[in-house]
């Protein structure tokens, strides 16, 4: 049965995004607005909100799925596998990497807290949260709408509380302040400029 559901969401998802583009198709990628692609984004982890982890912690047919994308094994942080697997899916150019660090990259940075905004985040953005004790970005999920004091969220590896080792994915309302950095890999410009 979670076999069939995870084949039945794949298929959905695919159908949802193929008649924005083809993978291969680079002329028609660009063509897409950056609108239809956060739409795409956004239906893509809306569509998983609702899976949870089985047979033990980090395992299951959805959370291997996740791991498999970016080349990593069973029983692992799956947080960046989860977004990974979105933007693959939906044709965004974006680290294909289960470590959170990855997508902190200072030219997609678009909002530092306490340091600037460049943009106001959208849906399909991702946000990092940092950890003292690792002294690192350690845990990443999607901005589903960013307000003024509160951030929804969908996020993979979480749980109610929204603790980073967490048993599934969720959708989250969490205090703008816990965000540490919010990275933009869907804008339009840089899919243009790595076009030309």
């Amino acid at each position: 049965m979670a076999k069939t559901k995870v084949i039945y969401v794949y298929l959905l998802c695919f159908f949802v995004c193929s008649h924005l583009f083809s993978q291969n198709a680079v002329t028609q990628y660009s063509s897409i607005s950056e609108e239809e692609l956060r739409q795409c984004v956004k239906e893509l982890y809306d569509s998983q909100v609702g899976v949870r982890e089985v047979g033990g912690e980090n395992r299951g047919v959805s959370v291997e799925m996740y791991l498999e994308s970016v080349g990593l094994g069973r029983s692992l942080a799956w947080c960046a596998a989860f977004v990974s697997w979105c933007y693959q899916h939906a044709g965004v150019e974006a680290p294909k990497s289960g470590w959170v660090p990855s997508y902190a990259l200072q030219r997609k940075r678009i909002y530092q807290r306490g340091k600037f905004q460049k943009q106001k985040p959208q849906s399909g953005d991702v946000f990092m949260i940092w950890y003292h004790k690792l002294n690192r970005p350690a845990h990443i999920g999607f901005v589903d709408h960013w307000g003024d004091k509160w951030v929804v969220t969908v996020e993979g590896n979480t749980n109610t509380n929204g603790l980073r080792e967490g048993d599934g994915v969720y959708r989250k309302r969490r205090l703008k302040k816990q965000v540490w950095v919010v990275s933009n890999f869907v804008s339009s410009t840089d899919r243009q400029k790595n076009i030309n």
